[in-house]
This record gives structure tokens, sequence and C-alpha cells, in this order.
């Protein structure tokens, strides 16, 4: 299969899909419904040539057999019969090659039931292309007396056919007729009356004398018979004939319509069912249902080759053809003069779409100018924004510098108040010391750095405390931007650590080094490694790191 095939296949597939298993039960059933059949012919009518190239593509795959190397005499000649069955109704000039060349197979092989076959349905094909001589020479050639049992209905099938196809071509001749009646009868004399073919052709027959007695063995027939198959088209034709002969137009269009969904869905191109519909359709006075269905049926005989139909159809098309021309130059006609109509109103129209046009573009200068004003007042209402943004950030700022200070002056006063007091107590201690002559002592005392380290780690518990109740969250919040297996865990009781404090003045705004070394009594090269190993402790960006500490604690971070 081409990837054309599977690309037009795949687009295909769905509709033909709800036509077979949903449609059609259900239009089996809605006996009344001729809207929804009638709308499914249609859609089936359109999928035509899907339904042509999935036969087409059947045929290929039974043809793949005979490119076979192995493929042995008879295995040629099952598969050439397997191709005349696809063809039969498709393709005779195809049928007859194949069938010509099991003649000669089964001639070759000496199998006589093989080639009597063979020869009888390549009758039939000459009878339906036309070729009435050669046909009727095949015919003549076989006696009947020494045909095999089983193949006496065939030979009388062939018979029957070739009158058939022969009084349609050559106008209906009463002799002609008469001969085809006395070939069906002996073709069903000599057919099983339990075959299907039997069933068919006794309907067939009955409807010339009891058409009622037609109509109710066909419909039995058809409870028999699968959904969508050649033979449900065939019995489902022969009913709608019934109907016909009744005088019941409405179930007599039903049943045709069924079965020419069943001959397309099979690419069957002998399609007497559609030819009968646009017939219907004629004189119903819906030429293009008349002339789609007619053309049709005359593209299927020209395909197919078979010659009777083409020749059955042609005068009807012709017909429906003049008519529908006659009718399309009346369309033409009344859409000239509705042409003429419109220009006349386009005219007015061009009038007053100059006259609007020049009242639009003294409206679409006002609406320019408004959108220029607009545009500057957008500009300038952003510009405020943004202002107002910067101003508010701003204040935030100062509010927070403010309250720094207000919180540090009062807690230095009470810091430098609290130092004096101990600066006079510990000059007086010093002091009685001299005057007492104490001088081990007093040098003991001034050697001693207990104090200074005392009022070192107080000065820092009182940095610690003020820092936090500025910035409450600030431990959790410097420990949240260092890796988690590198955060900084306090010891029990104290609020800060040295790198804490480091990074606490950082955000106070002392970024100068020495002067953080100053304050905690260590040296700059300690402060400068303390800063280096965080920031590689940090999960973020190195250098981004301090500049995301001085913003620990500012409103909106």
């Amino acid at each position: 299969m081409t990837d054309i095939f599977i690309h037009y296949m795949r687009h295909t597939t769905r509709l033909y899909l709800l036509l077979i298993l949903l449609g059609l039960p259900m239009l089996s059933a809605a006996k009344d419904n001729l809207k929804v059949l009638s709308d499914s012919l249609n859609a089936t009518l359109e999928q035509k040539q899907y339904f042509v190239s999935l036969k087409k593509e059947q045929i290929k795959k039974i043809k793949q057999t005979l490119n076979d190397p192995n493929l042995s005499i008879r295995q040629e000649y099952e598969t050439n019969a397997a191709l005349y069955e696809k063809y039969q109704k498709f393709n005779t000039d195809s049928a007859a090659r194949y069938i010509s060349r099991n003649i000669e197979i089964a001639i070759a092989l000496g199998l006589d039931y093989e080639e009597y076959d063979s020869c009888l349905k390549l009758s039939m094909l000459y009878s339906m292309c036309g070729k009435y001589r050669e046909a009727e020479e095949i015919l003549k050639r076989l006696q009947k007396t020494s045909l095999p049992p089983d193949l006496k209905a065939a030979y009388y099938t062939a018979y029957y056919r070739f009158w058939e196809y022969y009084t349609i071509s050559t106008g209906n001749s009463p002799y002609h007729r008469q001969q085809g009646r006395l070939y069906r009868d002996s073709m069903l004399a000599a057919q099983p009356p339990t075959s299907l073919a039997y069933k068919i052709e006794q309907g067939f027959s009955q409807m010339e004398t009891d058409p009622y007695k037609a109509e109710k063995a066909l419909l039995n027939l058809l409870a028999t018979q699968t959904t969508g198959t050649p033979e449900y088209a065939m019995v489902t034709c022969g009913i709608a004939y019934a109907y016909k002969r009744q005088g019941n137009k409405r179930e007599e269009k039903k049943y045709f319509m069924l079965s020419a969904i069943a001959d397309l869905q099979n690419a069957t191109r002998e399609t007497v069912s559609l030819q009968e519909l646009a017939m219907i359709a004629y004189r119903e006075n819906d030429l293009d249902q008349a002339f789609r269905f007619s053309q049709s049926a005359i593209e299927d005989a020209a395909a197919s080759g078979i010659h009777f139909r083409a020749l059955q159809m042609h005068p009807f098309y012709s017909i429906i053809n003049a008519a529908y021309k006659t009718e399309q130059t009346k369309v033409q006609g009344q859409l000239t003069s509705y042409l003429t109509v419109v220009c006349l109103l386009a005219a007015a129209l061009g009038i007053l779409v100059v006259l609007t046009y020049k009242q639009m573009k003294k409206t679409m200068r006002i609406k320019e100018e408004l959108a220029r004003s607009n545009e500057k007042l957008k500009d300038l209402s952003l510009s405020l924004s943004r202002i107002n943004e910067e101003l508010n950030g701003r204040n935030r700022q100062l509010q927070e510098i403010s309250t720094i200070k207000e919180r540090y002056i009062a807690q230095f006063f009470d810091l430098c108040s609290n130092y004096i007091d101990k600066m006079s107590k510990y000059q007086n201690e010093i002091y009685k010391l001299a005057i007492n002559r104490h001088y081990d002592t007093l040098i003991k005392r001034t050697k001693s750095t207990t104090v200074i380290d005392k009022e070192l780690d107080s000065l820092y518990e009182h940095f610690d405390s003020i820092f936090l109740s500025l910035y409450p969250t600030f431990v959790a919040d410097f420990n949240a931007l260092l890796k988690e297996d590198e955060q900084i865990c306090l010891k029990p009781g104290t609020l800060m650590n040295k790198e804490l404090r480091i990074y606490a003045l950082l955000r106070l705004g002392i970024n100068d080094s020495a002067k953080i070394a100053s304050f905690l009594r260590c040296s700059i090269s300690t402060i400068y490694n303390c800063r280096t190993k965080l920031r590689n402790k940090a999960n973020c960006q190195r250098h981004e790191f301090e500049h995301k500490v001085q913003q620990i604690g500012n409103s909106g971070q």
C-alpha cells in the first residue's frame, strides 16, 4: 500500500466505519427515515474512490501470489480464479484475461471440468462486455449433454445471461425475451432449491406474476444475509423491483438505496440500483441527484467494460444531461439578474462608502489625537508610579534609620552611664589599694585582663541584644542563606557568635574590615578569612551573599 493510499485511508476510515458499523443497522430498522438513508447514500458516493482503491489493494495482494517462483500451475489456476471473482463486475477485460489463462492451464493439465467451468465464465464475461458472437460460439461449442451434472446450472445461467444482455442491447425483442425466459426456467430446474442463486432467481421470476409473493420470499431471504455484502445488494435490489411492480414508491426507493450503498461499498460497477435511483430522482424533479447518480453509473459502466449497462443508461443519461444543462442555464440567467441588482447596490454602496470614508477620516484624526494624549497620560502615570515607589522605598529606609538611631542613642546613653559608674568604682578600688600600699595587689589587678574581658562580653551581649531587637529573624534568615550542612548552630545561652557579629555589623552598614576587627578585638586577616569562608558556604552565588545579608529585615524582603 502506497503512502498516499495510507494517508487517504486514514482520513476516510472514520466516515466509513461510522457508515458501516453504526449507520446501516439503524437504517435497516428505521423504515420511514428515507432522509437519513439518502444522506448515507450521498456520503457513500463521496467515498466511492476510497472503496475502489480498497478493492484494487485487495486485487494487488492476490496478484503478488503469482510472483512466487515456487508457485505450481495448479496454484496459479486457483489464484487466477480468485482474480476472476474480484474482476468479474469490476473490470471485464482483466477478468477475461485471467479466466482465459485458466482455460489454457486446464487444457494443458487435461482437466475437463475446470476447462468447461472456465469457458462458461468466459462466456458470461463476453456477454457482459457486448461480445455476443464470441459468447454464443463458446456456448454452442460446449454441448450440454457432455457437461458434468453440476455444471448444467452454470451452462443454463450463462445462456440466460446471454439472452438477457443481448435483449437489452438489441431493443427488447419479444423472441429474445422468450429465449431468456426458457433458459431461466432451465437454470432454475438445474439449480439446487436450497442454493442462494436459486432463491434469488426464483424471487425474480415470481415478480412477473405475483410481486407480493416475490416480496415475501425475498424479505425472508434478506433476513439470512449479512448487511453490506454483494448478496445483500442483489436481494435488496430484487425487493425494490417487487415494490416497484406493486406501485409502492417509498419502499422501492428505500431498498434501491440500500442496494446501491452495498454496491458502492463492494466497488461493484454493475450498479443497476444506482440507475434506477437516477430515474426516480428525475421523476421527482431532483435533477442534481439524477445527474449525480446517472453520471456515477455511466462512469462505472465505462470503467468496468459492461457494455449492456452503458447502452441501457445512455439514452436516459442524455435526457438527464440535457435537462440538467437547461436547469443550469436557467440558474445562470437568474444569477445574471441577481448580479445586475448586486452591481447597482454596489454602486450605491460605493457612494455611501466614499461619504463614510471622509467622515471616518475626521473621526480617525480625533481618535489618533486622543490616543496620543492617552499614551502621554499612561507614560506620565507610569512615571508617577515609579516615583511613588522610589519615595516609599526612601521613606522605609529613613524610617528604619530613624528607628535604629533612636534605639541606639537610648542604649548608648544607658551603656555609657553604666561604664562611667563601673570606671568610677574601679578607680576607687585602685585608689584604696594605692593609699593602703597594697602594691602587689594593685599590680596584679592592673595586669589582669579579666575585667576587660568581662566588659567585652557584656558589650557583646548588649550589642547582640540591641541588634536582635532590631532584626529578630537575623539568625534564621542568615542560616537560610547558607547550605543546609553549613548552617551556624549557637551554644545554649548565647545570642550570636563572632561570625554572626561580623555580618551583623555589615548589615548595619560597617563594611570596613579594620573597624570590624577593632570592635571585635581581632586581626583584620581573621575578619577577611571569616568572610571568605562564609561566602564559600553560601547556597547562592558568592558575590551575591553579602548583598543578600544586607537585605535581611528590609520590608518587602
